[in-house]
């Protein structure tokens, strides 16, 4: 996977970067699948690896297909990157060990979930109950991100074709 960012970063054809980001995206979902989070690795899967790139390709149909050079080194926005990694690195190291029985999580969250789940949803099936009642405005909310994407990009599509149709005689 640190192969694929080094190559994202040094890429210039903008169509091996987007065919490297859904690589990327799938080798995510894998990762997920090793961390037993089936449900985010098929969100990977779906969202990044699939409509995204699908998406990506459009935007890429309306521009050059090589990135311009940059006017000057970015080291600034280096610098911005890797502090934010050395904060983000800060901040897990307080987080319990990878399945500690006595993370808080297991003490709080999931034994409610399980317990009062099916009560106050009124659906039998835990995970469906997690996905469709407790978080239904966050997949809401994805399903309205993804969809005005796909409408953006349908737009653009039909502007460019327009102007080409009054362009030819």
């Amino acid at each position: 996977m640190m192969l694929a960012v080094v190559v994202l970063a040094r890429t210039r054809n903008l169509f091996a970067v987007v065919v490297l980001s859904g690589l990327y995206s799938f080798l995510m979902a894998t990762v997920m699948v090793a961390l037993d989070a089936v449900d985010v690795a098929m969100t990977e899967a779906a969202v990044g690896a699939g409509i995204s790139t699908v998406l990506l390709l459009g935007a890429l149909h309306l521009c050059r297909s090589e990135e311009a050079k940059p006017a000057h080194k970015p080291w600034l926005p280096l610098a911005v990157t890797v502090a934010t990694g050395l904060v983000l690195v800060y901040g897990t190291w307080d987080l319990p060990a990878f399945s500690d029985p006595e993370a808080p999580i297991h003490h709080h969250v999931a034994p409610r979930y399980l317990e009062e789940g099916p009560r106050e949803t009124g659906v039998p099936n835990v995970v469906t109950a997690v996905l469709a009642s407790y978080r239904g405005f966050d997949t809401l909310g994805e399903t309205t991100v993804v969809f005005t994407a796909g409408a953006g990009i349908i737009a653009l599509l039909r502007r460019r074709r327009t102007t080409a149709d009054k362009e030819t005689p």
